[in-house]
Order: structure tokens, then sequence, then C-alpha cells
């Protein structure tokens, strides 16, 4: 039988619980275990794919088009595998199926309840989730206390009875605050949020304690007498410049050790984090900088970008360089031009987004990185605005354009793509996960993955329009890759600029601190190498 690890949080959200539960993953796959990671969600939503990006961050895709909540790309980052559908589970997925079954006579009569049928349903998500794997590894999304939670919380409590308490651990991440007034540390909200799960039953195995300062081994002591802890089950995961030093952190208090030792597995030889430990020195100590402007239209949240900004930081590391990140709002550049506004950068990135608030500005970096000469990387819409933009203004295509942005254009060379036309439902309904995309040999993207194809995952329902695409080649925008098998345009690069690549797909969701991506790569290596010009 696989063993469960079950992750709750208390006192505050984003305390850290999926960079915890995945640095877990990590010491846990390093020592030879299959490992998978499941996110519950209390949300009543049925995914994210219709979230605000201002509440709720970016939506992270998986390869069969799950659109899923942004930890799953923590996961997906640390442990190097790939997740599915069945790793993110939300309120709303339960309820489905619950009222599914019940329509289809399944429960035989009985009044459905959320005691057993709702808690049944997410622990059998769970149990799904532990084929073919050693460990599992579940975050409950939320706090401790939340009413939305508290099925979630009841679930994982009667699991130990259904698994054997042996096989399963809870792990606990709480903060302890440091008031500067009082000049200390706080243990009281800990204490309440450990009291608030054991009034439902459940006692904390582990408590992780998140703090700005180091927690002295007294309050420790403290901790473990209040929460019916050992001392030595207490860990610090302590503030850091990056998240990449959190799985080193934790292996060297032990963190791995605890819990292999609670659930009763071999610890086996100690493992190898020589490349995690590159990661973090190249982080730290980057022989030089790269300017790099993302011009999108929800900077002000840098959650809305999580995956963008990783695979730049992924990039930085393994070419040496520290990324001076320059997040633009694309109105910006509409208010006061692009010359002003990225004015020095060494390159431009315009990522994915929805809408015609700000295209204008788009469309005015990807020009200005046309004809300046300066690296473009264009993922989705970004590379939607720089077709736009050379129809304009190279192929004088007046007014081309997106029937996203304008419906009655006259050079549509973006439309909606053929099988989204009879649409109704938003949730879901995009072309989502991952496509083959056959690479165009000769091309600086073939070069860049040097492979002749690339399974990448997409997010989109407006596609490159054929019909311009001999007129566009010949002005020079060359597709450098296709989806065959419908003939759909994937990359387009110029051919005479040092590198200008748009891709249709999200390429960022593949990065890995341990294996940047390549065209991220390819994007960083241009502009150190023009830096160096």
């Amino acid at each position: 039988m696989a063993k469960f690890v079950l992750v709750t949080g208390g006192v505050v959200s984003s305390l850290g619980k999926g960079i915890t539960a995945s640095s877990l993953g990590v010491l846990l796959k390093k020592r030879g275990f299959k490992v998978s990671i499941l996110k519950l969600d209390p949300y009543i939503n049925v995914d994210a794919g219709t979230m605000n990006p201002f509440q709720h961050g970016e939506v992270f895709v998986t390869d069969d088009g799950a659109e899923t909540d942004l930890d799953l790309g923590h996961y997906e980052r640390f442990i190097d595998e790939s997740l599915s559908s069945a790793n993110n589970v939300t309120t709303g997925k339960i309820y489905s199926r619950v009222i599914d079954k019940e329509r289809k006579g399944r429960y035989l009569g009985a009044t459905v309840q959320v005691i057993p049928h709702i808690t049944n349903e997410i622990q059998e998500s769970i149990l799904k989730a532990s084929d073919g794997v050693d460990v599992v590894i579940v975050e409950i999304g939320g706090t401790v206390g939340d009413i939305e939670g508290l099925p979630f919380l009841e679930a994982i409590r009667q699991l130990a009875s259904r698994v054997g308490r042996e096989n399963l651990l809870y792990c606990h991440v709480t903060l302890i605050p440091y008031i500067d007034a009082a000049g200390e540390l706080k243990t009281k909200p800990t204490q309440h949020s450990v009291q608030e799960l054991r009034k439902i039953g459940i006692q904390p195995d582990v408590i992780v304690c998140r703090s700005s300062h180091k927690v002295p081994a007294e309050l420790k002591d403290k901790i473990a007498l209040f929460c019916n802890v050992s001392p030595d089950s207490i860990v610090e995961a302590a503030d850091a410049s990056t998240i990449y030093v959190i799985p080193i952190s934790l292996y060297e208090q032990g963190f791995d050790k605890l819990v292999m030792k609670k659930l009763g597995l071999n610890l086996g030889e100690e493992p190898d984090l020589s490349d995690w430990r590159r990661v973090v020195a190249g982080f730290s100590s980057p022989s030089g900088s790269v300017r790099v402007a993302m011009v999108g239209k929800y900077v002000g949240l840098k959650d809305a970008y999580l995956s963008v900004i990783e695979a730049l930081y992924h990039a930085g590391i393994h070419n040496d360089v520290r990324i001076d990140l320059l997040p633009i709002e694309a109105e910006e550049i509409e208010a006061n031009g692009a010359e002003v506004v990225l004015e020095g950068v060494d390159a431009v990135l315009v990522p994915g987004g929805f809408g015609s608030r700000g295209i204008e500005g788009k469309i005015a970096a990807a020009r200005y990185a046309r004809e300046n000469g300066i690296p473009y990387l264009g993922l989705c819409l970004g590379l939607q605005v720089a077709v736009m933009e050379f129809a304009r203004n190279v192929c004088s295509l007046s007014g081309a354009n997106s029937t996203e942005m304008d419906p009655g254009t006259l050079n549509p060379v973006i439309h909606l793509m053929e099988d989204q036309k009879s649409v109704s439902d938003m949730g879901g309904t995009m072309r989502l996960g991952a496509y083959r995309c056959d690479l165009i040999s000769g091309t600086k993207s073939c070069e860049a993955y040097g492979s002749d194809f690339v399974m990448e995952r997409h997010r989109h329902r407006y596609e490159f329009n054929n019909q311009y695409r001999e007129r566009l080649e010949a002005a020079g925008l060359k597709v450098a890759g296709v989806y065959s098998e419908k003939n759909l345009v994937e990359i387009v690069e110029l051919v005479d600029h040092p590198w200008y690549v748009g891709v249709q797909f999200h390429p960022e969701f593949r990065s890995r601190p341990v294996r940047p991506h390549p065209l991220f790569m390819g994007l960083v290596g241009a502009a150190l190498e023009r830096k160096g010009d």
C-alpha cells in the first residue's frame, strides 16, 4: 500500500504548503521512491479555468488539458513529473461527481449527505492518485478553520481509519509571526491552529514553522508542549532568497528522514542533491545580468505569470546570469510609447492573455523588439501580437488584427479556431493540453530544441490564419513549427533577427529548475549575447 502525507495550513494562506509538499516530493524521489502530489482546493469552481488572474494567479495546464491551480506548477517543477487532472480536486468536482452518481441511482435511494458521500468521494480521489506510486503527498488548500475546507479535513481524518494510521502522516504548516513592537516570535497562532485540527480529530505528526526569523530551541519546546508533538518533529521553513533552497534546507534538518521514519519507510542511501545545489548556487551568485521586459496586463500580481517568471529564472541560472525582470503594463506603453518604456532592455517577452485591454501596447512592444534587434519571445497571445504587428507594418495589411479584438477586421490574420465556433460554455472548452509540434529544419526553434518535433501545452481559442501564411512568409516571418494533423501554425520567427520567436503554446509549463526550457534558454542566451556586443 502507498503511504500518504497530508499537508494542512494554519493561520494565513500563502504560507508555502505547496513548496513544503514539493520539497518533500523532491527528497523522497531522490531517495528512490515514486511520488505523486495532489492538491485539494475547497473552492466551488470546477477548475481554475474561469478564475480571474488577479484573484487566483495563473492557470496551470497539464498534458491532459486540465486547467489547474498554480501549485501544480510548483509540484511539476520540483519533482519533475507530468501531472494530470487527477492531481487537482476541487469542491466543484467532488459535488459534480456525487450529484451525477445520485442522478444515476448509484446510492440506491439513500439520503445523500456531506458525510459519508462527499467525504468518501474526496477519499476516492486521494486513493486514485496512489495507483502505481509509493508516496502520495496531499495538500489541502486554504487554512484550518475555513468553513469550505471542513469536508476535506473530515475526509483526511477518516482516511486514517481506511488506510491505517501507520500509513499516513499529518504535516501542519503554520506561521510563527515576528512582532516588531515586541521584538519577539509568537507561537500562539500555531497553538490555536493545531487546537482547531485536534478538535476535529487530527493530531499533527510534524509541524513546519514558517517564519522570517530563526525559531530558537526554547520556542520549539513550547510548541511541542502545547501541540502534543515531540521537539524533533518541529521543522523550520525560514524565508529564503529563492524557493529552490527549501528542499536543501529541509534535508539538512532531516525532514525527509523524519517523515520516512514515521511512515516506516526504508531510508536507503542519502539523496544526491548536487543538481539542486547547482541551481541554488547559480541563483545566488551569477556572473552577470540581463534586463528582460515582460509586457503583460496582469503584471501587478506576479502569480499571474508565475510559470513564465520561473522559466526565466531557470534560464538565467543555466546561462549564469541574474534576470532583472521588468514587469510592464501594456497600457503604460500605449500611454508613453515603447521607445520610452522599453529603452535599455536586453530582451522582451510578451506572455499569454485574453481580451483587448492593452493589446496595442503589446503590439508596440513586438514592433520595438523587431525593429531594434532585441531578442523577443511571444507566448500564445505573444505570437498573435507579433503576427498582427508584422502584418500591419511590414506587409502593409491595414488594420490587421485578431477577430478576438476586432470581429470586423478586414485582415483577420488571427482568427477563431474552426472547432471553437460552436462552443458556448467558457470552462474547459479551449484547445487545452499537449499537442505535437513538428519543427521546420534550419529554424532557430528547431536548433534550440535539438529535435524535429516536440509536445507542448496549449490554452487558446484563436490561431494563425493560414490564408495569410504565404504573404507573411514571403516578407520574412517564417513558420517554424506546425501541428501537421490540422495544419495549424504553432511557431513563427523572423528570418533576419538575432532571436525573434513566437509560439502558440505555453513552453513555460515544461521548464524545470534543473532542466530549463530550450526557448527560454534561447531568449536569455540571445539577450546575453546582445548585451556583450
